[in-house]
């Protein structure tokens, strides 16, 4: 949903072999998701090593929803991170990049847990979506921040940097600005 929201043709993504889509809404992972949850990693490395083989670059691994694996592993979020960390190593190992989309407002009713808290650990880069802390504005829909991790200065430095964005959502789209560059 994401990409199309952005104006990316997923079908003709498909045809041309750009795109590998597993759709987790019709897997079924019956002992607890263990099992499931290694074959399903057992394709993606498949794949990627494919890939590898045929010099494609730019291989971006991309899980959105998080949460579905949760609940197709009944909840297991162990497994859940022993299989992020599985696909991590595919970032060192072939070069490849991991993008996880995860819903935050699911977990609302309760303290941060474990799974977000080691995604967080785990990431290079942290985007975040919320809706304006001053309410609803016919020109702006939200707020995107992005936190990158370990920049390095010129001088050997490592330091966190954050940036922040409003967004308007449109039909084929999504455009970005920065704060109080719209009038």
């Amino acid at each position: 949903m994401v990409l199309f929201k952005q104006g990316c043709n997923l079908a003709a993504q498909k045809e041309n072999k750009r795109l590998l889509f597993l759709d987790m809404l019709t897997s079924e992972f019956p002992d607890g998701g263990e099992s499931g949850l290694v074959a399903l990693y057992g394709k993606i490395e498949k794949v990627v090593g494919a890939l590898i083989e045929e010099n494609k670059k730019s291989i971006t691994i991309i899980i959105d929803d998080l949460s579905l694996l949760e609940v197709a592993a009944n909840g297991a979020s162990n497994h859940v991170l022993d299989f992020l960390h599985y696909c991590h190593t595919l970032t060192s190992v072939f070069g490849c990049t991991l993008v996880a989309l995860n819903h935050e407002d699911i977990y609302s009713s309760m303290e941060k847990p474990a799974l977000i808290l080691h995604l967080e650990y785990l990431a290079d880069i942290l985007m975040k979506t919320e809706p304006l802390a001053t309410g609803l504005a016919t020109d702006v829909h939200g707020q995107l921040t992005v936190l990158n991790k370990e920049t390095w200065d010129g001088q050997g430095r490592s330091r966190n940097r954050i940036f922040n964005f409003h967004f308007r959502i449109k039909e084929n789209g999504v455009e970005y600005f920065s704060p109080g560059s719209r009038a």
